[in-house]
């Protein structure tokens, strides 16, 4: 009888068994709870299943240390990245080591008990230099880190009740678990998995080919259908272009599985933490791309990583991993031969046709309908990105007015409703702050956190409006850039966002003061009052700046209008 290979075999999860989860849903009644955030859900079901194996729960103080520091666990284990249960001040404060929490979905459903070991406060500047390379918050985890964690984190084991629920392609989610033993039963011993967050498109398919042939392997497609960066193609629409073109593949020889992953964006670090969530899921190879995971360029322009900083880093800690690299070639397709070829194999490269399509200029080409070649993709996955990319003058958008208050925001945000109305084809809707705070925000006081509140609930339905083909229109005066960034990543997920800052001097705000309130901040009757006793922090990277002093409201509404237009948003017709 042949002894099952190391990666086949079944590997440790942190669930209790039905009985016993049933007694601990009772008794979790009476412990504090702690609604996970997405990204701690994707987190708490690759702890409870085994992809974060050998981890046993959130990080401790002295493994996340050493994870920052070194990319390693107290003992020595390799772990590059910090997985943390990161909490509110607030509630910080209600928990004591050595008790219990109950973590909680968005519904309320009970889905693990953790047991606390450690409360303690990260040093996020220098976990973002660490981990992430700088402390710079054009990285999407920085921001995160910064703007959207909490400040607490807290430590401990964790036992499991049951798994998240997810109600979409079920069939195609699997545990590491379900993976051994799929594989087991199809006798696949070398398993090369290939970690995507993009649609396939020929190259890619090339790419998986050539990988699968060269590690004598089979193919695992695994895409990641948690987290991804900020402004990716939806995992719906993904996972629909990988169906499409799945039989393209062999099945003998290929299959899909869907990861629920809460990605990074790290880069190095990354790569090698995907090598080791690929080796729990019983493969024995892994495609490491060319930036593998990297966020793009930093505040400064420039890439955040070197092109080969995450093969570099892999490569040197391999055998640790337990999983072998296939290094990701730059495929490219050779006209006359009709066929992708690695790009730097291409020994008669002067006299040949290379084409390429950056993914850059696929969004560019599905924004303005334009074509997109066969050789590049299939006709279903083209199809299917069309569906959800329409083009950008019948996608839904956001134009986000910020100024002063007086500055003429509300005045503009009304004449572009009327001429966006007068156009026709999508409905258009005002989000003004005044009838904003009178319909949805009427609790809400003029604090500093309260303001927050109300510009990232205007930012909700906005989002919502676009999500849905609408217009809208807001004219907050939204004075903080953290709360304006995170709406804006709100609504680029879904459309353009377009910031208009109606940059009025205070001065000429003051001295309109139609609803006489800056009289009464300067009596000091109105406390926190923006541009008085609190800060306006300026937009620096607005898509368009409008001054109101001496200019008609028209004459500023023609300049919002030909900026969407410039933008593709409306049609110049």
């Amino acid at each position: 009888m042949s002894v099952t290979s190391p990666n086949l075999a079944p590997i440790p999860e942190l669930y209790v068994n039905h009985d016993s989860a049933q007694k601990l849903k009772v008794e979790a009644a009476d412990l504090p709870s702690w609604d996970l955030t997405p990204r701690q859900m994707c987190d708490l079901e690759l702890l409870m299943n085994g992809g974060f194996n050998p981890l046993k729960g959130f990080l401790g103080k002295a493994d996340y240390e050493g994870v920052v520091e070194d990319m390693r666990l107290a003992d020595g284990t390799l772990w590059p990245m910090p997985i943390t249960l990161d909490v509110s001040e607030k509630f910080a404060g209600t928990l004591e080591e050595g008790k219990d929490i109950a973590l909680r979905d968005a519904e309320g459903v009970i889905l693990a008990i953790l047991s606390v070991s450690d409360i303690y406060r990260p040093d996020k500047k220098k976990e973002a230099e660490k981990v992430f390379g700088a402390d710079d918050l054009a990285h999407p985890a920085v921001n995160y880190l910064h703007n959207t964690a909490g400040d607490i984190y807290v430590g401990g084991a964790i036992t499991g009740i049951q798994a998240p629920m997810h109600y979409d392609f079920r069939a195609r989610r699997d545990t590491p678990n379900e993976l051994r033993a799929y594989f087991r039963k199809l006798g696949w011993r070398r398993i090369v998995a290939f970690q995507t967050r993009n649609p396939l498109h020929r190259a890619h398919q090339e790419l998986t080919f050539r990988a699968a042939r060269e590690a004598q392997a089979n193919l695992l497609i695994h895409p990641i259908v948690g987290m991804t960066k900020p402004g990716d193609v939806d995992h719906f629409t993904r996972v629909r272009c990988y169906e499409a073109v799945l039989d393209q593949y062999q099945a003998s020889t290929t299959t899909m599985s869907l990861l629920n992953l809460a990605m990074r964006m790290a880069g190095p670090r990354e790569a090698v933490w995907h090598g080791l969530i690929r080796r729990n899921h019983g493969c024995t190879h892994f495609i490491v791309g060319r930036d593998h995971a990297g966020p793009g360029s930093n505040s400064a322009g420039e890439d955040f990583y070197g092109p080969y900083d995450a093969q570099d880093l892999f490569r040197e800690h391999q055998d640790e991993i337990g999983v072998e690299m296939v290094d990701f070639k730059h495929m490219v397709y050779v006209a006359e031969r009709a066929q992708y070829e690695p790009n730097d194999e291409i020994a008669d490269r002067d006299n040949v046709t290379i084409l390429n399509i950056s993914g850059t200029e696929l969004r560019r080409r599905l924004r303005e309908g334009l074509e997109i070649p066969e050789w590049f993709s299939f006709p279903q996955v083209v199809e299917e990105l069309r569906r959800t990319s329409p083009p950008r003058d019948k996608q839904g958008f956001t134009v986000f007015f910020t100024g002063l208050s007086g500055s003429g925001k509300s005045t503009i945000a009304n004449a572009i409703m009327v001429k966006l109305m007068e156009m026709g084809g999508r409905p258009v809707t005002l989000l003004d702050g005044d009838v904003v705070r009178k319909h949805l925000s009427s609790e809400l006081t003029f604090s500093k956190e309260h303001r927050d509140i109300n510009i990232k609930r205007i930012g909700y339905v906005a989002s919502e409006i676009t999500k849905n083909g609408g217009i809208a229109i807001c004219a907050p005066i939204a004075p903080y850039t953290a709360t304006r960034r995170s709406v804006r990543e709100t609504i680029e997920a879904y459309g353009a966002f377009v910031e208009v800052h109606v940059a009025t001097s205070l001065e000429e705000c003051e001295r309109r003061d139609r609803k006489g309130l800056y009289k009464l901040a300067r009596e000091g009757k109105i406390p926190e009052f923006t541009g008085i006793s609190d800060p306006y922090e300026a937009p620096t990277q607005a898509e368009l700046v409008v001054d109101t002093e001496g200019f008609e409201v028209d004459n500023c509404a023609q300049q919002v209008l030909l900026k969407l237009e410039s933008m593709g948003l409306i049609s110049g017709g």
